[in-house]
Order: structure tokens, then C-alpha cells, then sequence
């Protein structure tokens, strides 16, 4: 008994596997460790940035809290309204306003930034001096837009012929109205501030009465009411040049407060700014002559509120906070003030990723205190940092890019599972069957002889080619040439016993006189045996055969096929002609062989007892022969190929005789014979339809 002894290959016929997965392996490994490496590098950077940041939002903002705007924000921290309008005076950082001087009072306005701005460009300003021996008054400040400014004259009682401002004033459960008309001034032209260096063309005082309608209830007006205008000279939209095109108008009001003037003569210092400052409510109307609407109204609609708090909370980043607090005896917290919540958030396995990152430094905690001096006290901003905002944000630009390393991972994995599946298995499972192959084969030589020492190696291809090479050498061709010879020989057999086992069975049943219809089975058999004998194969022999063609009356040829038909073991069949004489060209065999196919399968499948018919029909250039048979129908992914050779749809067709070559041999006949066949599925059962060109002489 032989025996192989295992030995083993050696390391280097796996080097191509070891060498493929290692580096897809480590490829992966250092993409995951090249994003950890630079989220660290990124964390340090970003904690080194955030401290830098963090001091100079810390200047920022103190910076904003030290100018007029931010001190008019402190000094109003405690509003309850967080309303625009309808107008609450806002307690200035200013002890008084210089309300008879048109740049003075626009410088002090726009400066403390208490301005609240109205989508068509108007202004407006109501506020409050922070010192209260100021006077106690309330300043009123603006801008809008109006044809020339009409004056009201000397005497005049009906405010509607001239240009005024109404005034409302709510206050502590009391309303104070006031109508101011225009009173022209001469006075030589000079420029105002904040109006591009216009120069006012018109000037004049608003004289304040109290508000009884269009006419006014007394003659003299309020005393302590101060008020003017001031217009441009130039159009408010420069692309107009009419002479009434509408012009920028700006007015300083002091509106006299008698609670206000109360409170200073009780000989003690007031309360100031007053408790209930943000519950005094302020309306100021401007009117051209006549009855028409206001060209102004502070209570209009989308009016733009002046500095706040909430202006700065865009300069804090996640995680930081400022608290605004006031020192003295009645210390209180003025304000706290908190980023904006983003809207992204981080993936919660990169925000656990990045806190387990060492930076040195990063959990100390950042906390600054500074001072900003205003008009009422000092006030403690304590500056407290979050570095968590560092992991924060860049958790969430780590989010976004996890994607993308994600996707560099799937790509080499996919890449990975892609050689593997498609190459490196397949050339693991062939080296394996190679090797087994090469020890098994002793005798013989290769199928082709194949040159492959070139590709000859320890490596996985290496062994291939040579169990490749040393299996081609080792089969012989004359093997495979008698291997083929055999194959051809028995098909050749197959197929001449098919061809003559209907004759051979008719003969038998049939007499053997000169006269008996034996006579043309014997001689069909003999056609069978000229064209398949000496021929490479079934089918080419079929293809090759050579027809005899000659005039054929089908009406006579069909009537003798139907009376022979049970010498075939076919049973009722019945023979019906629609045409009284039909002459075609064809080779009587080899069109009786084409029709004996055809009743031979209607034979196999037609329902048992079932008549098999065979008509005739023809027009002018065709005859049609149509077989028919009541049975089960044709599948329709066979019927269209039925007529190839070795198609069949009957189980182990092969052992039973049956190979597929009948219907084949009946397509080729009649393609020979210029005719073609056919098989439709009818109703009832599968009709086969011959037709054949018809001879008419």
C-alpha cells in the first residue's frame, strides 16, 4: 500500500495572503490612529486657542460695558418689558442732555446707543438724565422723513395748518397729552451732525400745548415744555429731485414730569432712577397739515431695540458665562449671560473619546472679575470659563468628520473584502486543489501542452503555475482525442437507433408482400442510415443531409400518413382537407419523417383516447399543414426552444430514448424543403402549423 507522507509547504506560499491582510490591517490601524493622534493635537490647539479667545472676549466685552451703549445696557439691566414698543424711557449714562443743540443731543443719543430704528429709517430715543437735580424731565429725540415743514403762525388756534408732534405720556395711572405745532426760526444755514454734512435748510421750536384736538383750548403754551426741529435741505432719498420730495426732520424734546419735580422739593434725595421706570409708556405722533395719517409713530410695527445684553452673548462660546453684579448695600445681580445653545450636537462616543484625551492644563478652571464704574454704582463682571466647550465644539466638527474617516474605513474594508473574496480566496482554493492534484497524477499527459516555467515560484501563483504545468504534461492527447471519438460514436449510435426504431417497429408489424406499405419503412430506415452514418455528430449530419425534392399532391401524401399512422403505435388520427388539390415541392421522406415527429410527441402528450388531427388549408402561395392535439399546453419559456437539438422537456429523456432530436430534425426538413414550422399553444391543447411554398402548375 502507497502512502504520502504530509510535508509541509513552507511559509512562503502563504506570503501573498499574509502580505495582503497585514497591510489592509494596518492601513485601517493607522487611519484610526492618524484621527485619534489629531483629535489630540487639535484638543491641545483648541485649548491653547480657547484661552487666548477667552481673554479677549473678556476686553470685548468690557470694552462694550465701558462705552455709553454698554453702561445705557447696565444702568437698564433690571427692565421688566423686554418689549420695543410701545416707548419706556431708558435711564441715560448721561447726567442731562443739551436738548437746545441739535449735534449735542444726535452725539448723545447715538453714543449711548438708545436709539430704537424703524424699518423706513426713522429713529427714536426716549430716556432719562442720571442725575436727578438735572431738572426730572423726560428726553424725547428723533428723526423722520416729511415734506418741507409748514409753520404755524402767530394767533393760529387750528393745529392742522402746520407741521406737529403729539405727545402722549402714561405714568403712574395719569395720562399727559401734548401738541406741539412747528414755529418757524430764521436762522443762516449750518450743518448738523449724523446727516452726511447736510445743511439745514429750515429751524424752528415746537411749542408745547395741552392736547384738546384740533383746536387748541388755551393760548399759552406749557412752560416747562421745550422743543425743536431741525430739517435738511436734501432730498431723504437721493434719487429724487422734486422740490417736495420728502426731507429728513430731527426733534429734541424735553417733556417736563411734575411726579419728577415733586420729588425733588420733599428735601431729600429721590429715588432715581424712579422704581417704576419701565412702566411709563411714551407715544410720539408726527403730522403734516391737515387730517391725514401720522408720518411717524413710535408704536409702529418691527422696531429695532437699541444694545442689550443679548448682543454679546454671540462673542461666548459653549459652556461660558458672565455675571453682572451690583456692589453696595443693595447689592443684586444685574444679569447673567449665556451662550446661545447650538443647534448640533455631538456624537456621544467622540464626546466620550475626546474628554479621555490627556492635555495638561485643560481642567483647570478659568474664572476673571473686573469693574466698570457708571453713573449709578460699580458693577462686578466675573468671567467664568468652560474648556468643556473645547471638547463641545470640537466634538461636533469631530462629528462631522467621523464621516469621512468612517467612509475611508468602509472603503478599505470594502477594498479588503473585495481582494479577499475575489482574489485571495480564490487563488487559496486553487493552490490547494493544485498541490492535491500534483501528488495524486502519475500517469499521463497534459491536455495541452503549456509552457508555464516562467510563473514557476514558492509563492501562491508560483505553485500554481506548477502544478498547472506539470498536469498539462501529463495528459495525453490521444486520450482526449478517443475520448471524443467515443462520445462522437455513441451519439451516433443514439441517434441512428432513434431514427429507425419507428420503421424497424412498423416493418415487424407489417406483411412483407411487395404490395404491403412495409415497404416504405424499410426504405425510410435506409435514408435514415445514408445521412447519419459517417457524419461527426447528430446534428451536423441532419444539417448536411440532402433532400429529393419533387411534386407532392398533399391531399394523397396526408391521406396515406393518416391510414399508416397506427403501424406507428399513433391511434386516432383523423385527416380533414379544406382545399380540393394542393401540390408542393418537397422530398416525400423527409416531409414524412417532419410529420411522423410531430404525431410521435402529439402521441406522448395528448389526452388519453383524444383524436390527433391533421388539416390542410392553402391560399394563393401556401399550403398549411396544422397538427393539433388536445393536451397540456407548451411552458412558455420552452416553446420558443422546442426546436433545438437536445431540448426536451420529458424527466431522464435520455434513459427513456427520447433526446431531443425529433422536433429538431422536423425544423431542419423543412427549412431544407423552404418551408418553416411552428408550435402555438391553443385553447384546448398545442397546435403544430407546417407551411410549405405551394406549386400552382
Amino acid at each position: 500500500m502507497l502512502s504520502v507522507s504530509w510535508r509541509w509547504p513552507g511559509i512562503a506560499s502563504f506570503g501573498r495572503r499574509i502580505l495582503f491582510r497585514t497591510v489592509f490591517a494596518l492601513l485601517a490601524l493607522f487611519i484610526v490612529v492618524m484621527a485619534i493622534t489629531l483629535l489630540r493635537d487639535e484638543k491641545e490647539l483648541g485649548y491653547s486657542n480657547y484661552q487666548a479667545n477667552f481673554k479677549k472676549t473678556q476686553e470685548q466685552i468690557l470694552a462694550r460695558l465701558n462705552h455709553p451703549s454698554g453702561q445705557l445696557a447696565l444702568l437698564n439691566a433690571d427692565r421688566a418689558s423686554p418689549a420695543v414698543t410701545p416707548l419706556r424711557p431708558y435711564l441715560l449714562p448721561f447726567a442731562a442732555i443739551d436738548f437746545d443743540d441739535a449735534n449735542k443731543v444726535q452725539q448723545a443719543i447715538e453714543l449711548s446707543g438708545c436709539l430704537i430704528r424703524y424699518p423706513n429709517g426713522d429713529t427714536i430715543c426716549t430716556a432719562i438724565g442720571s442725575n436727578p437735580y438735572a431738572g426730572g424731565f423726560i428726553y424725547v429725540a428723533g428723526r423722520f422723513s416729511t415734506s418741507d415743514l409748514v409753520s404755524r403762525s402767530t394767533g393760529d388756534r387750528d393745529v392742522e395748518l402746520a407741521h406737529r408732534l403729539r405727545i402722549a405720556l402714561d405714568m403712574r395711572g395719569e395720562t399727559y397729552r401734548w401738541i406741539a405745532p412747528f414755529e418757524r426760526m430764521d436762522a443762516p444755514p449750518r450743518s448738523i451732525a449724523g446727516s452726511s454734512a447736510a445743511v439745514i435748510a429750515t429751524r424752528g421750536r415746537l411749542t408745547g400745548f395741552v392736547d384738546t384736538g384740533r383746536t387748541l383750548g388755551a393760548v399759552n403754551p406749557v412752560r416747562d415744555f421745550r422743543g425743536w426741529v431741525w430739517q435738511s435741505s436734501q432730498c431723504t432719498n437721493a434719487d429724487e429731485t422734486r422740490s417736495d420730495c420728502a426731507k429728513s426732520a430731527f426733534f429734541s424734546v424735553r417733556l417736563p414730569v411734575e411726579a419728577f419735580r415733586e420729588a425733588l422739593v420733599q428735601g431729600k434725595r429721590p429715588e432715581w432712577p424712579p422704581a417704576d421706570l419701565d412702566k411709563i409708556v411714551v407715544r410720539v405722533e408726527a403730522f403734516a397739515p391737515g387730517n391725514s395719517p401720522a408720518v411717524f409713530d413710535s408704536n409702529a410695527p418691527d422696531a429695532v431695540a437699541p444694545f442689550s445684553f443679548e448682543s454679546l452673548r454671540p462673542l461666548l462660546l459653549p459652556g461660558e458665562t458672565v455675571s453682572i453684579v451690583r456692589s453696595g448695600a443693595d447689592a443684586r445681580t444685574a444679569v447673567k449671560i449665556r451662550p446661545f445653545a447650538s443647534d448640533e450636537q455631538p456624537a456621544r462616543w467622540i464626546d466620550q473619546l475626546l474628554r479621555r484625551l490627556p492635555v495638561e492644563g485643560f481642567d483647570a478652571p478659568l474664572t476673571k472679575t473686573e469693574r466698570v464704574s457708571t453713573a449709578l454704582g460699580v458693577y462686578e463682571v466675573t468671567f467664568n470659563g468652560d474648556v468643556r466647550g473645547v471638547n463641545q465644539a470640537l466634538a461636533v466638527a469631530a462629528t462631522r468628520v467621523s464621516w469621512y474617516v468612517g467612509a475611508m474605513l468602509l472603503a478599505v474594508i470594502g477594498a479588503w473584502l473585495l481582494i479577499e473574496v475575489g482574489l485571495i480566496r480564490r487563488v487559496a482554493v486553487l493552490n490547494n486543489r493544485a498541490r492535491a492534484v500534483s501528488k495524486q497524477m502519475h500517469g499521463g499527459k497534459g491536455l495541452v501542452n503549456h509552457d508555464l516555467s516562467d510563473l514557476r515560484g514558492k509563492d501562491e501563483l508560483g505553485t500554481l503555475a506548477t502544478a498547472l504545468h506539470e498536469l498539462l504534461q501529463r495528459v495525453n492527447d490521444d486520450v482526449q482525442r478517443e475520448h471524443i471519438r467515443a462520445e462522437q460514436e455513441k451519439d451516433m449510435w443514439h441517434a441512428v437507433g432513434h431514427e429507425i426504431m419507428s420503421p424497424l417497429q412498423s416493418l415487424m408489424a407489417l406483411h412483407g408482400s411487395k404490395d404491403d406499405p412495409s415497404k416504405r419503412y424499410i426504405e425510410r430506415m435506409q435514408q435514415a442510415v445514408r445521412v447519419l452514418y459517417g457524419s461527426a455528430s447528430p446534428s451536423e449530419a441532419i444539417a448536411s443531409s440532402e433532400m429529393d425534392l419533387r411534386h407532392i399532391e398533399l391531399n394523397v401524401f396526408l391521406s396515406q400518413v393518416a391510414e399508416n399512422a397506427p403501424a406507428l403505435e399513433i391511434n386516432n388520427v383523423a385527416f380533414v382537407s379544406r382545399a380540393s388539390s394542393v401540390r408542393v415541392n418537397a422530398d416525400e421522406y423527409a416531409l414524412e419523417d417532419a410529420i411522423a415527429h410531430v404525431l410521435t410527441n402529439a402521441q406522448r402528450y395528448r389526452t388519453p383516447g383524444s383524436t390527433t388531427r391533421i388539416e390542410l388549408s392553402a391560399t394563393d402561395s401556401n399550403a398549411q399543414i396544422e397538427i393539433r392535439n388536445d393536451g397540456p399546453q407548451i411552458d412558455a419559456a420552452l416553446i420558443d426552444r422546442i426546436f433545438e437539438y437536445g431540448v426536451s422537456d420529458a424527466a431522464e429523456s435520455g434513459a427513456a430514448g427520447n433526446r431531443g432530436q425529433g422536433l429538431y430534425v422536423a425544423k431542419t426538413y423543412m427549412a431544407k424543403m423552404s418551408g418553416t414550422i411552428a408550435a402555438i399553444n391553443a385553447e384546448h391543447g398545442v397546435s403544430f402549423v407546417l407551411t410549405m411554398p405551394r406549386v400552382t402548375a
